[in-house]
């Protein structure tokens, strides 16, 4: 990547956003009604090229103000925009780009740094989350919430920690994958299997279903045990060195595990770790490992269409919404995948839910730090789920399936919530929709 020399003003010399890429932006404006914050506000340096705008503004000399930051703070990094381009500007570059020189380059409030620490110090670590389900399940079982809530003590907790409670999920029996899951058929690949941080702590259902499928499709399943956070959630959030730690003891941990395929079934995870050759240009040792690990990165929908059905599909008379995730559909570019495993499961009805393209609030820890806006875009895709009369809401992102269903119940409604393989599995063990519906 080249880097763009910087006048004294919002940027550092070490890849501040690129000017070429700065410059494929012609203003046209096809991105303003893609865009979650300017659909909000319609404010203009609240859209992708007034956010450019800006960038431009920082190269050219001006400084990194507290208004510029709240402006980068604001986007969702959701690349709904990169969708709607019929520039190609390459925007989810530029926002990764801007954010670490905001980290590194702007000092933020007190209690801004506590909150950072806290999620920082949480959620891109496995074995702390997981450590976390016996109290929270304790927390759950015993309606403490109800009872915070009751008394007005949970209204007293910083937004941020309200919107942490809130999101919870049930905590249910974990299911432990082994090291290794045999092909059920005939072996058509080995495919090493990426467990997440929150998915593994808090959805292991999912995880266990992905693995199911692929030794029913025929793949011989690896999971290598000592396998941490992929970084994704540091990327995001311009944590760059960060992320290049995880990055680097993800790649060992599956150095040595031959192969043919890795896959991954959260989003913003899968977007990330095809970012690997950009995240580790500079590092001359982990540079040729991240270019082949990353050719071999398949979000598990991807993949699965790609290696083409063996295994019988059982009838799920269902009708599902099928919610697209920002980073699989706009970050990856993985649309028609997910749709074309669900329309092959027969029974199965599948609607489309209004302004899909529009995050639903979630992207990552966004929630956490700006509560506002992320509650106000959760309620309108609540709104818009209910509309399509659907029975099971469908996604493939842990974030989403949270914000969704926190969102619901606000509005104190409800519906069943499934990962994509989820559904696929009910159909091929034959587990009936009611396994779903609940």
């Amino acid at each position: 990547m080249t880097e763009t020399p910087a006048r004294p003003g919002a940027f550092d010399a070490f890849h501040p956003p690129q000017r070429e890429l700065i410059d494929d932006c012609v203003h046209c404006g096809f991105c303003l009604p893609s865009c979650p914050t300017y659909d909000l506000w319609g404010e203009e340096m609240d859209s992708p090229r007034g956010r450019i705008y800006l960038m431009k503004e920082g190269l050219e000399g001006e400084p990194l103000t507290d208004n510029m930051v709240e402006h980068f703070d604001a986007c969702l990094g959701c690349m709904a925009c990169v969708t709607a381009c019929p520039s190609g500007v390459q925007y989810g570059t530029l926002i990764t780009e801007t954010r670490a020189q905001v980290e590194r380059r702007h000092e933020r409030g007190r209690f801004e740094k506590l909150m950072r620490t806290i999620i920082f110090t949480l959620f891109p670590y496995p074995k702390r989350l997981r450590a976390m389900r016996g109290p929270l399940a304790l927390y759950q079982r015993t309606r403490l919430g109800r009872l915070l809530k009751r008394t007005g003590l949970m209204a007293k907790l910083p937004a941020g920690l309200q919107v942490m409670e809130s999101l919870a999920p049930p905590i249910n029996r974990a299911e432990k994958l082994p090291a290794r899951i045999p092909a059920r058929s005939a072996k058509r690949a080995t495919v090493g299997m990426i467990t997440g941080c929150v998915q593994s702590a808090f959805f292991p259902d999912v995880n266990a279903a992905t693995a199911r499928i692929l030794a029913a499709e025929g793949c011989d399943v690896v999971v290598p045990p000592a396998q941490g956070c992929c970084g994704a959630l540091s990327e995001h959030s311009g944590r760059e060195a960060e992320a290049v730690a995880f990055a680097r003891d993800l790649l060992d941990s599956f150095e040595a595990a031959g192969v043919d395929h890795v896959v991954i079934n959260s989003a913003g995870c899968g977007s990330t770790l095809k970012e690997y050759p950009r995240l580790l240009q500079d590092d001359p040792v982990y540079r040729e490992k991240a270019e082949r690990f990353s050719s071999k990165v398949r979000d598990i929908a991807e993949l699965l269409v790609e290696l083409g059905p063996v295994a019988e599909r059982h009838p799920l008379p269902v009708k599902v919404a099928y919610h697209d995730a920002c980073h699989l559909a706009h970050g990856q570019g993985i649309r028609s995948q997910p749709r074309e495993l669900l329309r092959a499961i027969p029974g199965l009805q599948l609607t489309e839910i209004n302004r899909a393209e529009l995050c639903c609030g979630s992207a990552g820890v966004y929630n956490l730090l700006q509560p506002e806006p992320a509650r106000e875009l959760g309620d309108r895709k609540a709104a818009n789920v209910l509309d399509t009369g659907a029975q099971l809401l469908v996604t493939a992102n842990p974030g989403c399936s949270m914000q969704i269903r926190t969102a619901l119940e606000r509005r104190d409604e409800a519906m069943s919530m499934a990962h994509t393989v989820q559904v696929l599995d009910a159909s091929i063990r034959g587990a009936g929709v009611e396994t779903l519906l609940k």
